[in-house]
């Protein structure tokens, strides 16, 4: 053989081996990833809720009548993402802020989600559908890494599987359908797991800029503050640098909502005018956290049957208070497994809500309360664990069901 014929380059077919290894390597790479597995399961998630959010729409009769659409018309699988507060962000997203003096007014919605849906609605093109559509992409997008962020910050407390598990535990929580609809839950979601990710591994400005990004879109993105403030102080240990930094990034998070009181001020005259438009939707805080449960477990004590089968919101109140209960008596198994922060962190946005003295709202609020998945994920044995799955995924599919019907539980 000539030396020639040595460097001479591969045949086409062998190219193409060559390019067919290379890929499937690449490709079995990217399947042994943790990350990879989540988002395929993420989205996986959502497209099979999806379909399912339409089958229900098609079979069930609306429990009332449509308030707003996502086309000019009905549709049966479009109209599955919207219902409820979506209406509120779309009016944002179009027409921006506007103060009602005395009324209820959408500066009750904090900015970052409904303004992403403006932009990128207008990216989409604009117009109706392509707001709604960017609401939805969001959500989706913010969902999966939610996930991906929940399994790092898992890693550095539990093992890989458990902080698998706690996805999935996460993921078929009975009001994580929100993650996927005209919400901004996931985002929120996104947002505060990402915060504590950044204090625990003393990524000192990731947690600040996550923190300050959470503060400004949910009104309990404040909430976190303190157990943020914990969590950076104990990563930071005794060292005094590192503490300066730690203090610092914790002074950066509240800047989003320190931003959003200024420009509300500009509107309405007050810094706090989205606080006194959040009470006029009945949540009043600062009250007892206990006067909701002690009407509805006085209501089931002495006319259960009654209650549940004359009072509309009563069968709604009670899939609150249940999942408001489970979250409060885990409050000592995640103390004793994943520490006192996120004890805090829990134990405030829980009192929040339930202050109000109101159910409304509870578990789209539990659902963003993520350390109650980790410590989920290490239930054992392995058949309590399955079974609390199961049943949380049942739970999951009523609470989708009666929610895309039109049902107030919002």
């Amino acid at each position: 053989m000539t030396d020639n014929e040595h460097q001479r380059p591969p045949t086409a077919p062998r190219a193409l081996q060559w390019t067919g290894e290379l890929w499937s390597r690449a490709v079995h790479s990217a399947a042994r990833s943790a990350t990879f597995r989540i988002v395929a399961f993420a989205l996986g998630v959502r497209i099979f809720t999806a379909f399912m959010a339409f089958i229900v729409n098609i079979v069930f009769p609306l429990a009332q009548k449509q308030q707003f659409t996502v086309l000019d018309r009905t549709h049966l699988l479009w109209d599955t993402f919207a219902r409820y507060d979506s209406g509120w962000y779309f009016g944002i997203a179009r027409h921006g802020y506007e103060f009602v003096e005395g009324g209820r007014s959408n500066l009750a919605f904090f900015p970052v989600y409904p303004l992403l849906m403006r932009y990128l609605g207008l990216a989409f093109g604009g117009g109706r559908q392509n707001l709604y559509l960017a609401g939805v992409v969001i959500s989706w997008v913010a969902y999966a890494l939610a996930m991906v962020m929940l399994y790092r910050l898992g890693r550095t407390y539990l093992s890989e599987a458990a902080a698998e598990r706690a996805v999935i535990f996460a993921s078929v929580f009975p009001f994580a359908f929100f993650y996927g609809v005209v919400y901004s839950e996931a985002l929120f979601l996104l947002f505060t797991v990402t915060a504590f990710y950044g204090f625990r591994t003393k990524q000192w400005w990731v947690g600040a800029a996550a923190g300050a990004l959470a503060s400004a879109t949910r009104v309990n993105g404040i909430m976190a503050l303190p157990a943020l403030a914990l969590m950076a102080w104990q990563s930071a240990g005794s060292e005094p640098a590192l503490r300066k930094r730690a203090v610092a990034a914790v002074a950066f998070v509240p800047l989003g909502l320190v931003l959003y009181s200024v420009y509300v001020d500009t509107l309405s005259g007050s810094y706090f005018e989205w606080s006194y438009s959040i009470r006029r939707w009945n949540y009043d805080i600062a009250g007892s956290p206990l006067k909701g449960f002690v009407y509805l477990f006085t209501q089931l004590a002495t006319r259960p049957y009654q209650y549940l089968t004359t009072e509309a919101i009563a069968p709604y109140d009670v899939l609150h208070a249940i999942t408001a209960l489970a979250f409060i008596a885990s409050l000592p198994f995640v103390g004793r497994r994943l520490g006192s922060a996120f004890v805090v962190h829990m134990a405030l946005n829980l009192w929040l809500p339930l202050s109000s003295g109101v159910f409304e709202g509870v578990g789209r609020y539990c659902a963003v309360l993520f350390p109650f998945f980790f410590l989920m994920a290490t239930i054992t044995p392995f058949i309590l664990r399955t079974g609390l799955l199961v049943a949380s995924a049942a739970l999951y599919m009523l609470c989708m069901s009666l929610w895309v019907n039109l049902h107030p539980i919002f």
